[in-house]
């Protein structure tokens, strides 16, 4: 009877961790993507969730800029390693604390204005909705191959200011990455 209860409570304390742990706190992931055509170019959206881990927060808070970058390319799904990409390009984004004005100013790099928010949730929903990004003429492309879109987000350890980088080496919570997620384009 006693390994009875303790298998019960054993099983019932497993259940709690697993609906306790839901979705990771921290990490971020490539939600959606969502391929369309205009005027016979090829374009994409892309919803990525950025969840910064407790350091990045504080440095954020404390007034340090972050920057994110999105890496794609566009490949031949038989590609060989060595061949080269027909579209490979980096956008980069900088999210920053104003502490006067108490908002979160998001920027596309090289300094193409920016937008404030109130939240640092709204900010960052904001820098993971990537729309209407124009990716490669459709005539590029051949129609006896299949494409795909490698996208990777990160953030930026380089670009943090002196100080801060050896801790960011150190420490895994600051190694923030999709790694990288493959999309097939449609014909």
């Amino acid at each position: 009877m006693k390994a009875f209860r303790f298998l019960c409570f054993l099983l019932s304390w497993l259940q709690a961790g697993a609906l306790w742990a839901g979705e990771p706190t921290e990490g971020f992931r490539v939600k959606s993507v969502r391929f369309y055509v205009q005027n016979d170019t090829l374009f994409f959206d892309a919803q990525i969730d950025y969840r910064l881990s407790a350091r990045a927060l504080e440095a954020l808070e404390n007034g340090v800029p972050l920057i994110l970058e999105v890496h794609l390319q566009l490949r031949a799904q038989d590609a060989w390693i060595w061949e080269d990409s027909l579209v490979d390009q980096r956008l980069r984004y900088r999210i920053q604390y104003k502490p006067l004005s108490k908002d979160y100013f998001v920027t596309q790099l090289p300094d193409e204005g920016g937008r404030s928010y109130v939240t640092r949730d709204a900010a960052l929903s904001a820098l993971g909705q990537l729309e209407a990004l124009p990716l490669i003429s459709r005539d590029r492309l051949r129609k006896d191959r299949q494409y795909e879109l490698h996208l990777k987000a990160f953030l930026d350890i380089e670009a943090l200011p002196l100080p801060l980088r050896p801790m960011a080496y150190l420490f895994p919570s600051w190694k923030l990455s999709t790694g990288w997620t493959r999309w097939p384009v449609p014909r």
